[in-house]
């Protein structure tokens, strides 16, 4: 299942967009029993974004992708596939991914969601990779979008103080240079799906006034447990990809973990000995955005120089399922 393959996919375009609107910890005390050192301690978060009430997922990884598509230096017609990374759909069908082809004007291509949590994006690179270097497709936009406050309960102050709104993108082709996705690691564990999930909505419970009234359209966690699985399966997915790589924890230049809070952040990177300065973060500014926090990491350390050929990157990420994998990258 993990390989390592000499013909390799790369990123040739990236890109993020976030809603303009900020809900900071000081809004948040105004909602809810918190505050802002509460939040900040527990989570590192210092305000999120919030999309509008008009927006829909697709909205914003229509955007997403446009600055991907103008930053790869493409066009809407030089894409063969749409991947989209979600946990809150648009509508439960058509697949999101279609509302996207739909906005941004693409042909007959083929168009489909990842659901994985907040590990989809990473799912989504791998299976691109399957895609391409098997022949099926030749450049994929893969996009990662959530509107993760649309099912907060802003009545529970351990969740509702976590999640934002967001969406990345990147433009994936076979690679013609050293550079691109060396290994990867994927597993799930369905057994602990009810440790974060969304009750309501599907076959299971389906839409009622009785769900409605008690709140089973919102997300529910159980935040200590969640804790304990991410770090040990995000160090477990790591690890095993960068074994498949032929590469050791000291060789990553750049550790990429998925922005769930501050404290899994930081025991994951102890638990690597990755040094603080190599772990990527930007939760402060955005909260926890799922699918679309590894996107929009890996495209402001572009954007700010800091990356240079050859740098190695582990990517990471832990999700309702529950899922985890991990994506080696050379840039």
């Amino acid at each position: 299942m993990e390989k390592r393959n000499k013909r390799k996919i790369k990123i040739t375009g990236s890109g993020f967009y976030v809603p303009d609107k900020i809900l900071t910890n000081f809004d948040l005390e105004k909602i809810v029993n918190t505050s802002d050192e509460w939040i900040i301690t527990r989570t590192g978060i210092r305000e999120r974004r919030i999309a509008s009430d008009k927006d829909a997922t697709s909205d914003l990884a229509i955007e997403a992708s446009r600055r991907t598509l103008e930053d790869a230096g493409l066009k809407v017609k030089d894409i063969d596939m749409i991947i989209m990374a979600t946990s809150t759909p648009d509508t439960l069908f058509p697949s999101t991914a279609c509302w996207i082809q739909k906005g941004l004007g693409a042909d007959h291509i083929p168009a489909f969601d990842v659901s994985a949590g907040c590990t989809g994006f990473l799912y989504g690179m791998i299976l691109a990779e399957s895609l391409i270097l098997s022949g099926t497709a030749k450049r994929i936009l893969l996009a990662g979008a959530e509107l993760l406050t649309k099912i907060t309960n802003y009545k529970d102050r351990s969740t509702c103080v976590l999640f934002g709104d967001a969406a990345g993108a990147m433009v994936l082709e076979e690679s013609d240079d050293e550079s691109g996705m060396l290994s990867f690691y994927w597993r799930a564990d369905g057994q602990l799906g009810e440790l974060l999930y969304q009750p309501a909505g599907g076959t299971r419970i389906p839409p009622s006034i009785e769900a409605l009234e008690k709140d089973l359209q919102y997300l529910a966690m159980k935040g200590n447990e969640v804790f304990k699985h991410a770090v040990k399966r995000m160090g477990e997915a790591a690890l095993e990809a960068l074994k498949s790589a032929g590469l050791k924890k000291e060789d990553i230049d750049y550790f990429i973990p998925h922005q769930a809070n501050i404290r899994i952040i930081d025991a994951t990177g102890r638990r690597l000995k990755v040094p603080k300065e190599k772990v990527y973060s930007n939760i402060d500014r955005y909260g926890n955005v799922s699918v679309a926090s590894i996107p929009i990491c890996l495209h402001e350390l572009k954007q700010d120089g800091k990356l240079k050929k050859g740098d190695i990157i582990v990517m990471d990420a832990f999700g309702a399922g529950f899922t985890w994998a991990a994506v080696v990258y050379r840039w």
